[in-house]
């Protein structure tokens, strides 16, 4: 929303929907969406947005998005548009509206529990799980750790051993910069600046409004623990050449076979979606198949972040996995 010509609040944060709907060419009626909060046991938060159908707006999700490092929620938004059907889409801890990990353990079998206690508390069947990035690595240890909850498992551009928090160089330093400002709309300028606003000012303004928060001073933060230890990582000198020499190899090696493992675990169905131009390429999809021949793969013309690219494609073909085609 803009006021004199300035980024403004929204009326609330589902006001962007009708326009969504409109940019993505969907004529069908818009769910209700309602925020979710549990408190952990260990006193933090956890959020997630609920969508349901306007005709049964008490209906229980019956897919459960899990979003990428450095996104939130709402990046699901015109996927499930696209696919109609009740859904659930959580904030990672430490994205969106959820609270930061003080342990700063951001990989998915830490994330899992969490994950796994939302959806236990919000929905009422085993879901359609789908997870892009760093969602899908922490989709696979719920599947593999509760598989009461999953029905079906939908992994979305991300193999272990892949990084999920790496990406282009400049998204790197987009977010090793500042880590407050003045007002969201020196945000979306810093967003077009490095290419990063999704194609048009409009739409760079919806994705810094939903990932970034107004602190009591009046400044402006990212939602996000990622940007916060990226700037605080950009500002320690860097170490001697030799020092933990193969150290992250060695660490991302256990975080990869974890995932294997968790993958290989999981009793439901698996489909992987990969974009085209994304992280998961050629070879990692040959050795896809090969560990887990039983599962799908589907590519799709799209970058990373598959269900901003194409998400009425993305939210069609998950309403055909939730057996409602």
């Amino acid at each position: 929303m803009r006021d004199n010509g300035r980024v403004s609040e929204p009326i609330d944060e589902f006001s962007f929907l009708p326009e969504q709907a409109a940019d993505a060419g969907i004529d069908r009626p818009l769910p209700r969406g309602e925020r979710l909060t549990l408190t952990l046991p260990d006193g933090r938060v956890l959020s997630a947005l609920r969508y349901a159908p306007p005709s049964d707006p008490d209906a229980a999700p019956v897919v459960t998005f899990l979003h990428g490092a450095g996104l939130n929620a709402h990046t699901w938004d015109t996927t499930i548009l696209a696919l109609g059907l009740p859904a659930l889409a959580i904030d990672l801890p430490g994205h969106g509206d959820s609270s930061w990990r003080p342990d700063l353990a951001y990989v998915g079998r830490s994330l899992a529990p969490d994950v796994a206690a939302g959806i236990e508390a919000w929905t009422e069947r085993p879901q359609v799980l789908v997870g892009q990035s760093l969602g899908g690595l922490t989709a696979a240890a719920v599947a593999a750790s509760r598989p009461d909850l999953v029905r079906e498992l939908v992994v979305i551009d991300i193999t272990p051993g892949i990084d999920p928090s790496a990406g282009p160089s400049q998204i790197r330093e987009f977010f090793a910069g500042p880590t407050d400002w003045a007002s969201r709309d020196e945000l979306v300028d810093r967003a077009l600046a490095f290419d990063l606003g999704g194609g048009t000012r409009r739409k760079a303004e919806r994705g810094v409004y939903f990932n970034s928060r107004i602190r009591p001073d009046g400044r402006v933060e990212w939602k996000h623990h990622f940007a916060h230890l990226a700037a605080a990582a950009a500002a320690m000198p860097a170490p001697p050449a030799d020092a933990a020499a193969g150290e992250p190899d060695a660490v991302a090696a256990v975080l990869g076979e974890a995932g294997w493992h968790d993958l290989d675990a999981a009793q439901a169905p698996l489909t992987l979606i990969r974009g085209e131009r994304g992280y998961v390429t050629a070879a990692d999809t040959e050795q896809f198949t090969a560990r887990l021949p039983e599962a799908s793969v589907v590519s799709v013309p799209a970058g990373h972040n598959v269900q901003e690219e194409v998400p009425v494609e993305l939210g069609e073909r998950l309403r055909t996995l939730a057996g409602n085609d």
